[in-house]
């Protein structure tokens, strides 16, 4: 008898309103990260890190900037004739398929990629937290509950119930009540991560029972309490590990700066579990004479002449003389003029900070003398810009170079 085959569905599609301007233009999963990842790049290297090389990627809100980015999977080592990574869409024009409707109905939609990878376990993952797991001790677990769903969970603050799944489970840890996103605070803390391991045969079955005119649109809302009712076996996998939901401008820049403390509980320099991302062909940072860089990360292709502190730079930002950032994170490609400051802010890529203006210190949106729209989204003192391009603002010199064409989005 063969051994059993997992394959990896990754949730993908989502449009992250609550980033913001940040997912405007790309969707949430494709969000850049830590300087040189996108929030994608953890999922997929969990994958591979696990032994888990068949990957579907479920894409919908604005999937350009995805697409470039997961390309054939080379960086994560998914460029395979067998398995591999394929990026699912969602289309129009044969019955039956239509846009996601949900999270259930995304995975409906592609079942065929698990027939057609001859699955014996589907694992579902969202494509856009931020952890490190190793999923075979999760599907061991599985397996050895003869469980026909589990669901890896981790207990939340009280007050941020209302983002989550909540469960209740008994001594063995069966799973035997599921809320979702509660808005009442009594439902205890036990929060779904958004991972699920299903059998697949009872994944299809549950998905497909109540027919085309009333279907199972979502995990949360429909196919988990429809399990529970229908007396599976549902179990709670509880994991220990560390793990952050970065769906709000206050948690992405929180969970960005915790990174730069001398000890992260996120450590991304460890040889043993690496984050495989895309990166660009560019030169290594050049630090000019003036320059002062303390606590921060400073990606490749970046030039720095101001001071830098306790901040992330994504590749190819450009630091002028005189020019200050403090406790923020600047995306990919933002030219920071003469005498700018910066604090407490997330700066989107390819922005330009006009020379003297102040953004994050007071005040809520201005125009700076760049021409620059600089729109604050206050929230635990943090604020967030959007800055794109003026029209008629010059090229700066390190920007003066051959590039490869992209595809709009981010």
């Amino acid at each position: 008898m063969s051994s059993p085959k997992t394959i990896a569905m990754l949730l993908a599609g989502g449009a992250g309103t609550r980033l913001t301007v940040l997912s405007e233009e790309r969707a949430k999963p494709a969000v850049p990260f830590a300087g040189k990842f996108r929030i994608i790049d953890f999922p997929l290297s969990n994958c591979v890190n696990s032994g888990i090389y068949t990957v579907g990627v479920l894409t919908q809100y604005r999937p350009h900037s995805l697409n470039d980015h997961i390309g054939i999977g080379k960086p994560w080592d998914l460029d395979r004739s067998r398995g591999g990574v394929r990026l699912l869409h969602p289309y129009q024009g044969r019955k039956g398929k239509d846009w996601y409707a949900g999270t259930a109905d995304a995975i409906a939609q592609n079942m065929s990629f698990a027939d057609d990878n001859r699955a014996d376990t589907v694992l579902i993952l969202a494509g856009d937290h931020i952890y490190k797991m190793d999923y075979r001790a999760m599907i061991d677990y599985h397996r050895e509950k003869g469980a026909d769903l589990t669901i890896a969970v981790m207990p939340v603050p009280i007050e941020e119930t209302h983002r989550f799944g909540i469960m209740q489970v008994d001594d063995n840890q069966r799973i035997i009540q599921f809320y979702e996103k509660p808005k009442e605070r009594d439902k205890g803390n036990l929060a779904s991560m958004g991972i699920y391991v299903f059998n697949t045969h009872i994944l299809a079955k549950r998905l497909n029972e109540n027919g085309p005119d009333n279907p199972r649109a979502d995990f949360g809302q429909h196919v988990i309490p429809a399990m529970i009712n229908a007396g599976d076996n549902i179990f709670a996998y509880k994991y220990e590990g560390y793990w952050v939901d970065v769906g709000t401008i206050d948690s992405y820049w929180s969970t960005n700066l915790a990174l730069l403390q001398p000890n992260p509980t996120l450590d991304l320099y460890t040889a043993d579990w690496p984050i495989h991302t895309k990166s660009e062909e560019r030169p290594a940072a050049k630090i000019g004479p003036q320059a002062k860089i303390v606590s921060s990360m400073i990606s490749n292709g970046c030039i720095v002449r101001g001071l830098v502190t306790n901040s992330i730079l994504s590749p190819g930002v450009y630091v002028s003389p005189g020019a200050v950032v403090k406790d923020s994170v600047i995306m990919n490609d933002t030219w920071i003029g003469p005498g700018a400051l910066i604090d407490k802010v997330v700066i989107d890529k390819q922005a330009v900070i006009g020379a003297g203006a102040v953004v994050g210190v007071g005040g809520s949106s201005q125009r700076t003398d760049a021409g620059s729209t600089l729109c604050r989204y206050h929230g635990g003192g943090q604020k967030c810009l959007y800055s794109r391009p003026h029209p008629h603002w010059p090229q700066r010199p390190h920007q003066q170079r051959q590039r490869r064409k992209r595809l709009p989005g981010g």
